[in-house]
């Protein structure tokens, strides 16, 4: 190793590094004994830097100690550095919020079809599908930091090409352009959070990130409603650019470096297998409603991605460096925290879907009347987030998992109260409950599920997360949509006989209604419609209510990660200075 390079690193050590790298040492006398060393300064005889080179920036001491060293930790420079990792979450998941508000009005400016238009938001998913997997050997590959910086900025200037897009066609491809690092930056950030972080404030650590990757469904549908309605729709993406510019400069001072792991081999066959088939189901799922779910090209689709994922786990367990470390799902409580992330993504992303559109159609508001009706429930959510983490810091993560799937599913029980009366005060109280349980669950649990998993397996296990909550979600969404249009079609079924009797014909399929002279009956169809409307929702919230209900009955067994302070094969790697 070069000796300049040598003399400022930050590299990830645990016991079991330290045990195959540093020497034994030698018998000495009292005479041998060092004088006591500055506090942070590395003994003569500790080993160098052990791992792969580092990105080559001047490093930042977090804790002022080595690990082990039995000083306690003095700084709380770690939470700057988790906030400023919070912004590459907060920017990807606010895009995907943001950009369903000025959708009405990019298919206006465009002139396109519901249908056409629908693929601005469907090729960034099928992006997303096939560039997640990837991450986690891009961040061994060229470095966390660095390839978290390069994310931030090429994440800026591809929404900027978004805002510029003149037609359709242009648009999509800047979408898919844009997903690439809108992927990897949750993954990596994920992964950098738990090197920075002490041990001990994990809970706390992930509370400070949570904040901006789940507030942002919640002020996405204000800020767009905002922007389209008083600036400009293409200011939905122009805001990306001076964010990511300005995160990018904020990583590199406030950000440690890394040391690199070797670079492990890509792993061709399975990223073979992994991309179609995650590309085969987000498209399954994005055009199930159009298709027909029973359909051939549905069904081939689910078929064809389910055989390629049955291949890949086949790979992965076979090859010496797989793209995905699949043997975390040994680990039953990671593997529980995915089915507890499941249960509250696919709620939130229903809510935060749902609840606006029957303010907008149902009541005719407007967007952003909507959004400010939502935002509180955001405020729910960020208010709960710190309480969540300082309980799991505490007493561990049983409790505030099970409160908050708990409060979660009564606030999305009382949402199957939603009618055609329906008051913004009652849909502000019933929403900040089901917000209050989120912001108390969502980051535990997923705190907790990553905490057992070695430090190796961790770039997997992020990247799994983050693939098993954006599949869940779309997923989720995709079936309780099936539903309800399904319901909302034989509602309006059972009750047309109503309407045909004074003089109106309805194709409940349709939802159209034939005028044969009862001009004076709309009124009443529309009306009609309302309630088919909030009853099909009703179900859809009590459906999710039971589903996260099920999640607090599975959170009894989350347990709290095993204490690995003593170098156990699952210690966590930290940073230290040299």
């Amino acid at each position: 190793m070069d000796p300049a390079q040598e003399h400022h690193s930050f590299v990830a050590v645990d016991a079991r590094t330290l045990e195959t790298v540093a020497p034994a040492p030698e018998p000495r006398t009292d005479r041998d004994l060092p004088s006591p060393r500055p506090r942070g300064a590395r003994a003569p005889n500790a080993p160098a830097a052990v791992a792969g080179p580092t990105d080559g920036a001047p490093p930042l001491d977090f804790t002022g100690t080595a690990p082990g060293a039995g000083e306690p930790e003095s700084s709380n420079r770690w939470i700057w550095a988790v906030v400023v990792l919070s912004i590459g979450g907060f920017m990807s998941v606010l895009d995907s919020a943001i950009v369903n508000v000025a959708i009405p009005v990019i298919q206006k400016d465009y002139g396109s079809s519901t249908d056409d238009i629908e693929w601005i938001a469907t090729a960034y998913s099928l992006a997303l599908g096939v560039i997640v997997p990837v991450s986690s050997w891009l961040g061994d590959r060229f470095g966390m930091r660095r390839t978290y910086v390069w994310s931030l900025i090429a994440f800026a200037a591809t929404s900027m090409l978004c805002g510029l897009a003149w037609d359709l066609t242009s648009m999509v491809v800047f979408r898919i352009l844009q997903a690439i690092p809108g992927g990897i930056l949750p993954v990596v950030s994920l992964t950098m959070l738990y090197r920075v972080a002490p041990k001990e404030k994990i809970g706390a650590a992930m509370a400070i990130y949570g904040l901006g990757v789940v507030f942002a469904p919640g002020v996405g549908p204000t800020l767009g409603g905002y922007l389209v309605d008083y600036v400009d729709w293409r200011w939905i993406f122009f805001i990306n650019g001076p964010a990511g510019l300005l995160g990018a400069i904020l990583v590199v001072f406030a950000m440690p470096e890394f040391a690199r792991v070797k670079p492990k081999k890509f792993d061709v066959w399975g990223f073979v297998t992994i991309a179609p088939a995650m590309f085969a189901l987000l498209l399954a799922v994005s055009e199930g409603q159009s298709w027909g779910w029973t359909g051939y090209r549905i069904t081939g689709l689910l078929v064809g991605s389910a055989l390629l994922l049955a291949l890949f786990v086949v790979i992965e367990l076979q090859v010496e460096h797989p793209l995905l470390d699949v043997r975390v799902f040994l680990r039953w409580q990671f593997t529980n925290s995915l089915f507890l992330i499941t249960a509250l993504s696919v709620g939130l992303f229903a809510v935060v879907f749902y609840v606006p559109i029957f303010l907008e159609l149902g009541q005719g508001r407007t967007a952003l009347n909507t959004g400010l009706i939502m935002l509180p429930e955001a405020i729910a959510m960020a208010a709960a987030m710190p309480l969540g983490g300082k309980i799991y810091d505490m007493i561990g993560p049983r409790l505030p998992t099970l409160l908050g799937l708990a409060i979660a599913a009564w606030g999305t029980y009382l949402l199957c109260g939603i009618n055609s009366e329906v008051t913004a005060g009652d849909v502000i109280l019933w929403t900040c409950i089901r917000g209050f349980g989120n912001g108390l669950g969502i980051m535990t649990i997923m705190t907790a599920g990553l905490a057992v998993v070695p430090a190796h397996q961790l770039n997997d296990a992020s990247a799994i997360n983050n693939v098993v909550q954006r599949v869940s979600a779309a997923l989720g969404l995709g079936v309780l949509t099936s539903m309800a249009t399904s319901q909302q079609a034989q509602l309006l079924a059972d009750r047309s006989p109503l309407l045909e009797s004074s003089g109106m014909s309805v194709d409940p399929r349709l939802g159209e209604m034939n005028d044969q002279g009862a001009v004076g009956l709309i009124p009443l169809w529309e009306e009609l419609q309302v309630q088919t409307l909030a009853e099909a929702y009703s179900n859809i919230f009590l459906v999710i209510a039971v589903v996260t209900g099920i999640g607090a009955v599975m959170a009894l067994m989350v347990k709290a990660p095993p204490d690995s302070a003593d170098g156990s094969a699952d210690a966590e790697p930290r940073m230290m200075a040299h």
